[in-house]
């Protein structure tokens, strides 16, 4: 079977969650199936982070075009190639498209109908009509998660359920359950100024956040909670890892205008070797984001058996079920509260790591590989 995949995301500088999950997959799909031949198209040169691997039965196309890249070389290389089946891991479909060819499309989240407020306006635009194109026309819909069916099934009444398939993320348990080096810690806590939050046991004392920068993130109630906390534990620090995304303005301002500032560190773009470091030596991993699309840094978190607070959403729920805290997504001083409890009772520190290592065992990149090509080649 020839499948066609649209991987231009994988050019792309900054790495999230989405760029993660093809890149994981693709890393998989020629090894799971290889009487099967792949089209693999994008655009510029591979993010050196999330390069494709070179497979025998991988054919990696390289072509760029001016505009509407999708809708015009890639749609032409694919109806030329005469492919069987196409997975496109973002909302978006070719207009053009070869008569039988199956389509199957991943549906991340709906959040920008759930909480418009937090899109610029020309993305709301675009991407409402895309995923209204995309929905009724695609052969299979591929949810990451039970809420993003309900979603579908909520605001595109006219779809059939048995159109959409739940499949969750993974997470690369080689890379956040090995054993880092102490000089590999010492290189990257250094880099960032971090180094004195080691004691002589090792352990450290700073609060976790991995993610873009951007509103839906709900860094503020973070920052918020944060400052409350630090009036009183004057050796606690604050580290966001990640990069500025879109209207970060607001938020960077506000951690510039921190009292705090100096115990906030900002670490934009990483390598992804630097993030074991940084999830190993956490106190706590703080993840406040609202409508996620599924929150694979829960998984990271606790694979690197650090304890989760996570905002009280359900899709992460349906991520971290018992083995992480929740809390209302608005509310600073109860996150303020929660903090200051795990922290100060190692009891309750001790039995999320311990939960948070059994729900991990849960979720494989393996098995959402598996199971997303069974999907694009036959719908089952």
């Amino acid at each position: 079977m020839k499948i066609a995949i649209q991987a231009a995301d994988l050019d792309e500088n900054r790495i999230d969650g989405t760029r993660v999950y093809i890149f994981n997959l693709l890393k998989r799909f020629g090894q799971i199936s290889s009487e099967d031949e792949f089209w693999i198209y994008h655009k510029k040169d591979f993010n050196p982070s999330l390069a494709v691997p070179k497979l025998e039965n991988y054919h990696l196309v390289q072509k760029n075009s001016p505009f509407l890249w999708t809708q015009s070389r890639f749609a032409w290389e694919v109806y030329q190639k005469e492919i069987d089946s196409l997975w496109m891991p973002m909302h978006d479909l070719p207009l053009w498209r070869r008569k039988g060819m199956r389509t199957v499309v991943t549906i991340h989240d709906l959040a920008f109908k759930t909480f418009p407020q937090y899109f610029p306006k020309k993305d709301l635009v675009k991407i409402n009509s895309l995923t209204n194109y995309v929905i009724p026309r695609a052969d299979g819909l591929i949810a990451i998660s039970e809420v993003t069916k309900r979603n579908i099934l909520k605001f595109y009444p006219q779809i059939k359920e048995k159109k959409i398939k739940v499949i969750h993320h993974g997470f690369d348990e080689g890379i956040f359950q090995k054993e880092i080096s102490q000089e590999k810690i010492l290189q990257v806590l250094t880099e960032f100024g971090l180094q004195d939050c080691l004691d002589k046991k090792n352990n450290s004392r700073f609060i976790l956040y991995v993610g873009a920068i951007q509103p839906r993130k709900n860094l503020a109630t973070l920052l918020e909670a944060f400052e409350e906390l630090r009036q009183k534990e004057s050796e606690l620090k604050l580290v966001i890892a990640g990069a500025s995304a879109w209207n970060y303005e607001s938020i960077l301002q506000k951690i510039e205008n921190s009292p705090f500032r100096k115990d906030i560190v900002v670490t934009g773009t990483i390598p992804f070797d630097y993030l074991p470091v940084f999830y190993q030596k956490a106190s706590l991993f703080v993840f406040p984001e609202i409508s996620p699309g599924f929150g694979i840094p829960l998984l990271e978190a606790f694979a690197s058996g650090v304890p989760v607070l996570a905002n009280d959403d359900p899709v992460l729920r349906e991520v971290g079920g018992e083995a992480a805290e929740y809390f209302s997504s608005k509310d600073s001083s109860e996150l303020a509260g929660k903090i200051k409890s795990i922290l100060e009772r190692k009891e309750i520190a001790q039995d999320m790591k311990q939960k948070g290592f059994l729900r991990c065992q849960d979720f494989s990149w393996d098995e959402c590989a598996k199971k997303t090509l069974a999907f694009i080649k036959s719908g089952s």
